[in-house]
């Protein structure tokens, strides 16, 4: 793949390629980025057809704001063209609702994948979904100017695109109820020292500071950082000796690598 490529750009969403690194760009500033299921499918599209040599992927959102979240269209009774509104999705089956909740759910499950290292670079506005989009991704860089909250419950609703998981492993429970239930902004200082953001820079450098991260990433074996990222997401399901074995057979795997690559 040369340098560049557009692989995908369609519903707000653009996917280009640079050699190891892919980047995901959500380009509807003029809406803050708002989501909607075509741009959900959008995104899953793009964590379908990342090629096999990407080991990077860079979230980013054009414009003042990373993601203002969902697209209150969602909830007028026409909704969107072609996609059932909210409103009649609520008045529907519940294994047709179940199912259509999985499918937006799968735009915000690939970034976790152990082949890949995810960093989302976040500025302005990260709201709702947007703060989900996020959480999905294992590494968070964050302008000064940040401000994520968690507004659904405000709408009678819950976050259900799969960011509760990370934020209570990230921040503890307590404080995830705290965020969640009160829909309040989390800014960057909290951020970082909450753990949710693992940079914050100004916003002029936001750019150059994911970049320059990805690049960090590249600098070890590829096989080695995909066996840590398996090793680490699956610690907290583990009791100690498990975590103990799943080091050792990793660990084993890489001697055995190693060693035939010397033979």
């Amino acid at each position: 793949m040369t340098s560049l490529d557009s692989v995908l750009d369609k519903d707000g969403v653009r996917l280009t390629i640079d050699d190891a690194i892919a980047t995901v760009t959500l380009t509807n500033p003029a809406k803050r980025n708002a989501q909607s299921p075509a741009l959900w499918r959008a995104l899953t599209e793009a964590g379908r057809a990342l090629p096999g040599s990407v080991r990077v992927v860079v979230l980013r959102g054009e414009g003042v704001s990373f993601s203002a979240g969902l697209d209150r269209q969602a909830f007028t009774p026409e909704g969107f063209d072609g996609e059932p509104s909210f409103l009649d999705m609520g008045r529907g089956p519940e294994a047709e609702l179940d199912a259509l909740i999985a499918e937006y759910q799968e735009a915000f499950t690939w970034w976790r994948r152990n082949d890949i290292v995810s960093i989302a670079a976040v500025q302005g506005h990260a709201i709702g979904a947007g703060f989900q989009l996020a959480l999905a991704c294992d590494l968070r860089i964050v302008a000064e100017d940040v401000q994520f909250a968690m507004r659904e419950t405000s709408l009678g609703l819950v976050p259900d695109l799969t960011g509760t998981h990370p934020l209570v492993h990230l921040v503890g429970y307590a404080r995830a109820l705290e965020i969640c239930a009160t829909g309040r902004y989390v800014h960057a200082a909290e951020a970082e020292r909450t753990g949710l953001a693992n940079l914050v820079v100004p916003a002029a450098e936001l750019e150059g500071a994911a970049r320059d991260l990805a690049g960090a990433l590249l600098a070890a074996p590829r096989d080695a950082v995909i066996e840590t990222k398996a090793l680490l997401g699956g610690a907290l399901s583990r009791t100690y000796e498990e975590q103990r074995a799943a080091e050792r057979a990793a660990q084993g795997r890489r001697l055995r690598d190693l060693a035939g690559a010397l033979d």
